[in-house]
C-alpha cells in the first residue's frame, strides 16, 4: 500500500504540470482576437459567396461574365492567350462544402446568443444549404449530403441524387414554415442588417425567395414528374395555388440579386479595364441567333453589330442581319481572326463598360419564375393561364433592359472604333404589342408553346441565374447548343462535371460507390445522371 507521502509525491507534479498547462494556454490566447464570430458577420460571408465574388465561391456561385456564361453559350473568349472555350470538366470542386460549414458555424453562433432553434439565421441557412446542394448535385450527380457536414467525418458517403433532391425540397419547405412564423411575428433579428446584402434582413422577402427557388428545383425535375414518391406536379400546384402559405415574387423588385459596388466588388467589365478586355470577347451564335430570329431589340442592348458586315454589305447598324454570333464550337483559329476582323458581334461596350456597377447579377428572378410557372402549366402540373405568365416573363425581361410596354422611342449605342467617348447613338422604335404578336413569339400552346417558353427563358437569363441556362438546355434541348472542336470533349457538350480529383485519394471507397450507383464505369463527363433519365 502506498503511503500518504508517496501519494503526494505522485500528485504534486501533476498539479504543477496542470497549472503550467493552464499558464501556457493562457499565454497562447490573443486577447485582441475574437475566439468566435457573431452570426451576422458569418451571414455576410456566406451570402457574398452565393454571388461568385467570394474566394470561397466555386461552381455553385457564379457572377456576371464568368466562365459559367461561356458554358451557357452567351459569349466566347476570343483570344487564345487568355484561354479557350472548351468544356474542360475533368475535375469539379467541392469548395461549396466550405461555405456550408460556415453555415453550421453561423447556426452555432446564433444558438450561443440564446436565439430559439427556429431563427432567422437557421432559416436562411437552410436556403443556402439547399442552394449549394442543388448546384452540386445538378452538376455532378450523387454527392455527399447526410454525412457531408459532420465535423470529424473526412470521408462522407455519397447520397443518391434522388435523396439529395428530397432533402433539398424538404429543407426548403421547412425554411418556408419557419420564415412564415417569423415574418408574421415581425421578427427583428436581422432588421436593417448590412450583412444581408440581398434583402436587408426582411424575412418576408426571404420567404418568397425560398418558394421561388423551390419552383426552380421542381421544374428541374421535369423528367421525374411521374415519380410517385416525389409528387412533383402536386408540390408545384400546392405552392402557386396557396399564396398565403407560399408567397412568391410579385415583381422584379423582389429579385434575389447581387448589386455591384464601385468601391468594393466592382462589375467585372468596367471603364478601367476597357482598354484591355473590351475586344477580348465576342458574342455567341446560340444567344444572338435566339434574338435576331425574333427581331428582338434586346440584341441592340447587349450586343454590337458586326461592323465588317455593316460596311461590306451596306447594312444599317440596326439591321438584325448585322448581328452575328460566333459558334461556341469554333476553334480559336477561327474565333480570333473573325473577332479581330469585326465579322462577329462584340459585347455592347456602352452598356457593359461605362460604369463600375453595371447590371445587377440576378441569382433568382421574377422573370425566370414567370417562365417556370408557364412551363409547369404547359405541362399540366397546375391550373392557370400559361400565356399570362409567359407574357409577364417577357415583359419583365424587356423591362430589365429599359424596354417598356408603354413606350415606343428608344436609342441604341454602339462603338465602331475608338474609345468610350466615340460611342454613337442610333434611335429606333419598338412596340411590345407588335413584337409579341409575331407568329414566332405569340404563345401557341402545346409543344410549340413549351419551346417558346424555354427560348424566352434562355434569353432572359443572359449574364444572370448562374447555371440555369445550361441546366435547361441539358434537360430540354432548348436552345440547341453548339458543338464542335472548339469545346473539346470530341465536340460534344458534356452532361456533368467529374468529381474533384482529390476524392479519388481522400474518399476513394465512397467515390467509387457513387460511380457504381449511377452506372458509370469511369468518372465520365458524358454520363447520364438520374436527373436526366426519363
Amino acid at each position: 500500500m502506498l503511503s500518504a507521502k508517496k501519494i503526494c509525491s505522485y500528485i504534486l507534479p501533476l498539479i504543477i504540470l496542470g497549472g503550467c498547462n493552464k499558464t501556457i494556454n493562457s499565454l497562447q490566447e490573443n486577447p485582441n482576437q475574437a475566439v468566435s464570430s457573431p452570426p451576422d458577420l458569418i451571414l455576410g460571408t456566406v451570402l457574398t459567396a452565393l454571388s461568385g465574388t467570394s474566394t470561397n465561391g466555386d461552381l455553385a456561385g457564379s457572377g456576371s461574365w464568368d466562365d459559367v456564361h461561356k458554358y451557357n453559350q452567351y459569349y466566347l473568349g476570343a483570344y487564345a492567350y487568355y484561354g479557350d472555350n472548351q468544356y474542360g470538366w475533368s475535375s469539379g470542386s467541392f469548395n461549396s462544402y466550405l461555405v456550408m460549414k460556415n453555415v453550421v458555424q453561423m447556426e452555432k453562433a446564433a444558438a450561443a446568443q440564446g436565439l430559439p432553434a427556429a431563427n432567422a439565421y437557421e432559416s436562411i441557412g437552410k436556403f443556402i444549404r439547399a442552394w449549394y446542394l442543388y448546384n452540386l448535385t445538378s452538376l455532378m450527380g450523387d454527392v455527399p449530403t447526410s454525412e457531408a457536414l459532420q465535423e470529424q467525418n473526412m470521408s462522407p458517403a455519397y447520397d443518391s441524387q434522388k435523396d439529395v433532391f428530397k432533402y433539398i425540397l424538404n429543407t426548403l419547405d421547412s425554411a418556408n414554415a419557419h420564415l412564415s412564423v417569423m415574418a408574421a411575428a415581425k421578427d427583428a433579428t436581422l432588421t436593417g442588417s448590412v450583412q444581408d446584402i440581398y434583402f436587408g434582413g426582411d424575412l418576408a422577402k426571404w420567404q418568397k425567395a425560398v418558394n421561388v427557388f423551390r419552383l426552380r428545383v421542381l421544374v428541374s425535375l421535369s423528367k421525374k414528374a411521374t415519380d410517385a414518391d416525389l409528387q412533383i406536379p402536386a408540390q408545384f400546384a400546392k405552392i402557386i395555388g396557396n399564396p398565403a402559405t407560399y408567397p412568391i415574387f410579385n415583381s422584379a423588385a423582389e429579385d434575389l440579386a447581387f448589386t455591384y459596388i464601385q468601391n468594393y466588388n466592382q462589375y467585372p467589365l468596367n471603364s478601367a479595364n476597357f482598354g484591355s478586355t473590351a475586344t477580348r470577347y465576342c458574342m455567341s451564335k446560340t444567344y444572338v441567333q435566339s434574338l435576331t430570329a425574333l427581331s428582338d431589340p434586346r440584341v441592340y442592348i447587349t450586343c454590337e453589330p458586326a461592323w465588317a458586315l455593316v460596311d461590306s454589305l451596306s447594312y444599317d447598324p440596326l439591321d438584325f442581319r448585322a448581328f452575328v454570333g460566333q459558334s461556341t464550337g469554333s476553334p480559336m483559329g477561327v474565333v480570333e481572326p473573325q473577332t479581330n476582323g469585326k465579322y462577329v458581334s462584340l459585347i455592347n461596350r456602352k452598356r457593359y463598360y461605362s460604369t463600375f456597377t453595371g447590371d445587377k447579377d440576378v441569382l433568382l428572378g421574377y422573370a425566370e419564375m414567370c417562365f417556370n410557372i408557364a412551363e409547369a402549366i404547359n405541362r399540366n402540373w397546375a391550373a392557370g393561364n400559361a400565356e399570362d405568365w409567359y407574357k409577364k416573363g417577357i415583359q419583365a425581361s424587356m423591362a430589365f433592359y429599359g424596354l417598356s410596354s408603354s413606350k415606343t422611342s428608344y436609342s441604341a449605342y454602339f462603338l465602331k472604333k475608338g474609345d468610350l467617348n466615340d460611342i454613337q447613338e442610333y434611335p429606333f422604335t419598338f412596340s411590345f404589342d407588335n413584337y409579341y404578336n409575331q407568329e414566332e413569339v405569340v404563345y401557341a400552346g402545346g409543344a410549340t408553346g413549351l419551346h417558346q417558353v424555354l427560348m424566352q427563358k434562355y434569353i432572359a437569363m443572359f449574364q444572370n441565374s448562374g447555371w440555369e441556362a445550361y441546366y435547361n438546355y441539358r434537360r430540354t434541348g432548348v436552345p440547341a447548343f453548339e458543338g464542335g472542336s472548339g469545346i473539346g470533349n470530341n465536340g460534344n457538350v458534356p452532361s456533368r462535371w467529374a468529381y474533384p480529383s482529390s476524392e479519388q485519394n481522400q474518399n476513394k471507397v465512397h467515390w467509387q460507390a457513387a460511380l457504381t450507383n449511377q452506372g458509370f464505369s469511369t468518372d465520365d463527363i458524358n454520363g447520364q445522371m438520374w436527373l436526366l433519365k426519363n
